[in-house]
């Protein structure tokens, strides 16, 4: 809950603060390199040391920037094999799901979708023989999930935000 929220007793989410270019362009740099320093930032868009570093916070506040990573090669860190894995559900189960989902081993992406499955989930395992093994006991175990398909992934590459 926000300082706003809780200021004003209100649970309704906070519409998030609009966006302007200099905001894009940070968000770009920050995609392409989470590395990069506030020093780099700010010259890169022309601000000060100190804006650059307010409308960072700013965004991480906002929840618009929702965190740092590693864009990992999942083959060279043991995680060889990759699926996307889509999934018929129980109606109205999806908070349930996505929790169970979001424990699995080498999950990385679970999207609720439309069409003709319910939940699109991509997973990263050390084999064949592993993701077998996450399909067929951990995923059609859980009593929500009606049916899977999955899709080997045989080549993926990561698209540079810039």
């Amino acid at each position: 809950m926000s300082a706003e929220q809780m200021a004003t007793g209100e649970n309704r989410p906070v519409p998030p603060r609009p966006l302007d270019e200099i905001d894009h362009a940070i968000l770009r740099i920050l995609q392409s390199d989470g590395r990069a320093s506030i020093r780099s930032v700010a010259e890169r868009v022309h601000v000060s040391r100190a804006n650059a570093y307010a409308r960072i916070n700013r965004l991480v506040e906002d929840n618009v920037i929702r965190g740092f990573t590693a864009r990992v090669d999942h083959e060279r860190a043991g995680q060889g094999a990759a699926a996307y894995i889509t999934l018929k559900i129980v109606q109205n189960s999806w908070r349930t799901v996505r929790e169970q989902l979001g424990q699995l081993p080498g999950a990385a992406h679970i999207a609720l979708v439309s069409g003709d499955f319910d939940v699109l989930l991509l997973v990263h395992t050390p084999d064949n023989r592993a993701l077998r093994e996450l399909v067929l006991t951990r995923i059609q175990s859980i009593p929500e999930v009606l049916s899977t398909r999955t899709l080997l992934v045989f080549e993926e590459t990561d698209l540079d935000p810039a």
